[in-house]
């Protein structure tokens, strides 16, 4: 089975989000991946050197510079033809890409793969992940979404990937790229962070989720994340959410802070290696999925907790 796997990247380095997919692919067979952007050839050199695989397809045009995925489903259909699996990283982009390819090409999209059972077998979860559901399909081409925290990264380095450049199938004129505002950080990207420290509405205003996250997140090496309920009231902006409408991570230590454990949010963050609970409420439910947890005053617990680091 040939598999084609999006590349998700910046313009000039491969996102982790692909090492994982990459991954995902080998199970089900050859790995060629599809580098789509312009002037990418940075990306598609990088790309090429990922242990595993064996093709790196190349776009190089204007028209898929900011991944419009009106343009770009239609150049992975029509690479389809040569393959018979697309997955795509359960990003922003490749769930807006993956569904529009399915579309193309005629097929049922199986979501946010766990696990691949068998070359027509997966599991993705089901009931904000409270149940795991084995999905077999009778489609002859697939099309994945991969939940990327599932399945360890390939190693970025190692592999001797042909590079071979492929025929744009150019603007669809269908939606056009007006701007993009992106939160600049020094601290790591929220999906591939090792450690996360994350507050909750608890905090009580925007002034006091900063005044006690930052600090503790930069002592840690952290990202900074929120739920739902901190990025509704204002506290944190979109970017830093973490659950089933926000960004699913699993790093080596998450650490709740006054963060109550609704379904929705333990959805987002119930893999992490080791959870860290700080919440003065001891019937908590994030103390159900809590390694660590520790009964108290936010308040005092973390600005000590900071010192002490």
């Amino acid at each position: 089975m040939k598999t084609l796997v999006w590349v998700e990247h910046d313009g000039g380095s491969v996102k982790d989000a692909t090492l994982a997919t990459v991954t995902a692919a080998s199970k089900l067979g050859e790995v060629h991946l599809i580098v789509a952007g312009h002037g990418v050839d940075g990306v598609a050199q990088a790309a090429a050197k990922i242990a595993g695989v064996g093709k790196v397809h190349v776009a190089d045009d204007a028209a898929y510079a900011n991944a419009l995925a009106e343009n770009v489903a239609p150049l992975i259909a029509q690479l389809m033809g040569h393959h018979d699996a697309f997955l795509a990283p359960s990003t922003t982009t490749g769930k807006n890409i993956a569904p529009r390819v399915a579309a193309l090409i005629d097929v049922m999209q199986i979501s946010d793969i766990l696990s691949v059972e068998g070359p027509d077998s997966f599991t993705r979860p089901i009931y904000a992940g409270n149940a795991i559901a084995t999905v077999k399909t009778s489609d002859k081409k697939l099309v994945l979404t991969v939940r990327t925290t599932a399945f360890e990264k390939a190693a970025a380095e190692g592999g001797s990937g042909a590079v071979e450049a492929v025929a744009a199938t150019g603007d669809a004129a269908k939606s056009r790229f007006v701007g993009a505002e992106k939160a600049e950080s020094a601290r790591p990207e929220l999906t591939s962070a090792k450690i996360i420290v994350s507050g909750g509405r608890a905090l009580g205003s925007e002034e006091q989720f900063h005044a006690l996250i930052d600090p503790l997140a930069d002592k840690l090496g952290a990202a900074v994340g929120a739920s739902r309920a901190a990025v509704d009231a204002g506290y944190a902006p979109n970017d830093y959410q973490v659950g089933q409408t926000g960004k699913i991570v699993a790093p080596e230590v998450y650490v709740a802070v006054g963060i109550s454990g609704a379904i929705q949010h333990l959805a987002g963050m119930k893999d992490s290696k080791v959870i860290v609970a700080i919440n003065k409420d001891e019937d908590a439910p994030i103390f159900q999925v809590a390694d660590i947890g520790l009964v108290g005053d936010l308040f005092t617990v973390v600005p000590e907790l900071t010192e002490k680091v």
